[in-house]
């Protein structure tokens, strides 16, 4: 037995040596090891903890907590910009406030506080007031980010599921209303004095949030007509029609928002598919196609295209769609996002849920049938299929299906090791052209997750290391030169 074998055995985690030697970890390592690293390599959340508490003992100290992300230091001169508001407010609070001692009313309300607080964080949002039992929150503010509007709308949806779940010695549940808006002001001039010190925002954008909020029932979120267009199709919602609201001239046109669509393709669920002609681009189209024509004779290709944001990788990559609609094909797109920066598979976990149509309503049995129908065409055994995806889209299975004698890291591996979805056991070709070709596409956004050695190896995988490159204009395509293999 090796000293990392024995140590692993000597607190209990004898399981995780052939993991740990598969991936060159031996006692000289393990001081150096992270949170991340051991959820990397698939130990499970209290098995991380206990390794930590025993480097902590090996080294003789405490393991070291991450230093939180710095703060955006806070703007003294007004501008006008842009900005996304929102306005929250607890439901009741005048009740409680009669019938709970104001001990047990502190409590509450800094639980309640505490969880806005991280949310909003979480969303890149920043909390500009605290007024008794409301929040208000601006998002794009001091520093703007391309999806602010988006990240307000599931900030909103993530707080009303959230509060409903907060437990109190009370015996009381806990609703939020939400109101959005979006739209010009004046932000940055500061008013107070102290610990009331704040920036000022001035315009009608504020007032429409707080009107929106007034008018919202309990657990629920309502966005005005701007934030409405910027959103497209990202979410799912219900029109209200316009109403009245003090102070507008006329009704406003006003929108819940149930909930985040299943959209295959955040292109086009924001730009729609009526697209201005695609200008200057030909050498990129044109060996975009070159590739398209090679896979297509079992020489399989992977197309790496970079540039800095905004320049037009997405537009790209839907007219090289467009120019294949004629074709016979299997579209994978995956999506990396800032929010699951936590999750190495999230790209491949929400093409799993979509493929399977999963509704944020479905119980656990409701998804494995799913899963199963999903599964059922192409599947030698469709129940170790589903068990093993189950495992890996964190769907509870162990009443349905016994459980499988494998390591954490080894439940992973098939979605892993999955390039697209025609593997020979999780496979999802129920599509008729699923044996014909695939167009697979990857958008991956600053600070996303989906980054690092699992994304490399995925890439590697279906290619080889990215020889050649050509720009063009900022834009770059670099074609990799495959093993050849079939479609």
């Amino acid at each position: 037995m090796t000293a990392i074998a024995e140590w692993l055995a000597s607190i209990g985690l004898g399981e995780y040596s052939q993991c740990f030697a598969e991936n060159g970890i031996d006692l000289s390592v393990v001081p150096d090891l992270t949170e991340q690293d051991l959820k990397d390599l698939g130990v499970l959340l209290g098995h991380r903890r206990k390794v930590l508490r025993a480097i902590a003992d090996m080294k003789g100290s405490v393991v070291p907590t991450p230093l939180p992300a710095p703060k955006p230091v806070p703007r003294t001169d007004a501008e006008r910009r842009q900005l996304t508001i929102m306005f929250c407010d607890l439901v009741g609070s005048s009740e409680l406030a009669v019938r709970l001692d104001p001990e047990d009313l502190r409590r509450v309300i800094g639980a309640y506080h505490n969880c806005i607080k991280e949310i909003i964080a979480r969303y890149q949002g920043i909390i500009a007031r605290y007024m008794g039992d409301g929040v208000l929150a601006y998002f794009g503010y001091p520093q703007a980010h391309e999806d602010d509007v988006e990240q307000a709308t599931r900030a909103g949806l993530t707080l009303v599921e959230a509060v409903a779940r907060l437990q109190s010695d009370i015996g009381t549940e806990l609703h939020v209303r939400v109101g959005i808006a979006t739209g010009t002001v004046i932000v940055g001039d500061l008013i107070g004095e102290g610990a009331a010190q704040e920036q000022a925002v001035i315009g009608e954008t504020p007032n429409l949030a707080a009107s929106l909020q007034a008018h919202a029932e309990p657990d629920t979120v309502l966005i005005a007509g701007t934030t409405r267009s910027l959103l497209g199709e990202l979410f799912e919602y219900r029109i209200l029609g316009k109403v009245p609201i003090k102070g507008f001239g006329d009704p406003v046109p006003v929108w819940q928002v149930t909930g985040a669509s299943a959209v295959d393709s955040r292109f086009e669920a924001l730009h729609g598919t009526n697209l201005t002609p695609l200008v200057g681009r030909e050498p990129e189209i044109a060996l975009l196609l070159e590739r398209w024509e090679r896979a297509k004779e079992g020489d399989g290709q992977v197309v790496l295209l970079s540039g800095e944001p905004g320049i037009g990788k997405s537009r790209i990559v839907q007219e090289l769609r467009g120019r294949l609609s004629d074709e016979l094909y299997t579209r994978v797109s995956h999506y990396c996002s800032p929010n699951h920066t936590s999750s190495p598979l999230y790209p491949v976990i929400a093409l799993f849920e979509r493929a399977a149509g999963f509704d944020r309503t479905d119980t656990a049995d409701t998804k494995l049938d799913k899963l199963e129908a999903l599964l059922a065409p192409s599947a030698n055994d469709v129940q170790e299929a589903v068990r093993l995806l189950a495992a890996v889209l964190a769907i509870p299975a162990d009443h349905r299906y016994p459980p499988v004698a494998l390591t954490p890291q080894r439940q992973k591996q098939p979605a892993v090791d999955y390039p697209y979805p025609c593997h020979p056991t999780l496979s999802i070709a129920a599509h008729p052209a699923a044996r014909v070709g695939h167009c697979a596409a990857g958008h991956r956004r600053k600070g996303a997750a989906g980054r690092g050695a699992r994304s490399d190896r995925l890439a590697h995988r279906r290619g080889a290391a990215f020889r050649r490159g050509v720009d063009q204009g900022g834009a770059r395509v670099r074609p990799a030169e495959g093993r050849r293999r079939s479609l």
